[in-house]
């Protein structure tokens, strides 16, 4: 049964690519279709902080990524570390409690329920797939296996992609991932300098600062690379 149900989503992404090389943008939009949901992202792990997404369906899925970047919390943050993490109502106490700055910005960005699947081969950590919903309401039985098994296709696309020397099927050679926004990690060695801590902490503390002024994280990132923005050991935040 599992093989059939491979199959059968691995014909449809074949269809999605009309003749082309299978991407991930191909298996985000049939995840969205296969699971009932109403977006996708794809997130990779570049390193024990570095994380950048590389698809988003929409713009509520790219917000959505983009909030569990600059919190440091939520479904998406939890499923790197661990197994799928399912939150089928944000709205719901527990979920508060759980994800105390990420809920209320999820349900504000336009989401009811995300379902963050890892992608994991072994003890490599990949990334993770992130689905949402506008409204709440679980995964049924055949949509969670469907979004499953397309997490591991998923998976599969990205390690070929972080192999750059290996041709693909039609000769060509695909394209490396690449930090999209390498501004983050430029400015978290930055504070690194300018407050004498670690990594983890400077990205901590460049976080707090985008949380805490209702920015994007890479925005913020963005003025400490250009020195609009330094921070000081004796404040709570930056100063210009």
């Amino acid at each position: 049964m599992n093989a059939d149900r491979r199959m059968r989503l691995w014909c449809l992404l074949v269809e999605r690519a009309q003749g082309g090389p299978i991407a991930v943008d191909h298996v985000c939009h049939l995840v969205t279709a296969a699971a009932g949901v109403d977006g996708a992202a794809v997130t990779v792990v570049l390193g024990a902080t570095a994380r950048e997404t590389v698809y988003a369906t929409d713009e509520v899925a790219s917000e959505l990524a983009e909030l569990g970047l600059t919190l440091g919390e939520g479904p998406g943050v939890d499923a790197v570390d661990g197994g799928p993490a399912l939150a089928v109502d944000l709205t719901g106490s527990d979920r508060l409690a759980r994800w105390p700055m990420f809920a209320p910005a999820a349900v504000s960005a336009g989401a009811g329920a995300v379902f963050a699947l890892p992608l994991h081969v072994g003890a490599v950590r990949v990334g993770v797939l992130e689905l949402y919903r506008g409204q709440p309401g679980s995964l049924d039985g055949d949509q969670l296996a469907d979004a499953l098994l397309l997490a591991d296709t998923a998976c599969a696309l990205l390690l070929d992609a972080a192999q750059p020397d290996r041709p693909q099927a039609d000769g060509r050679r695909p394209e490396p991932i690449s930090l999209a926004h390498p501004e983050v990690h430029q400015a978290t060695g930055m504070i690194t300098v300018q407050l004498g801590v670690s990594a983890a902490v400077a990205l901590i503390r460049l976080r707090a600062y985008a949380y805490a002024h209702d920015r994007r994280l890479h925005d913020v990132a963005g003025d400490v690379v250009a020195r609009r923005l330094r921070f000081a050991p004796d404040t709570d935040g930056g100063r210009r």
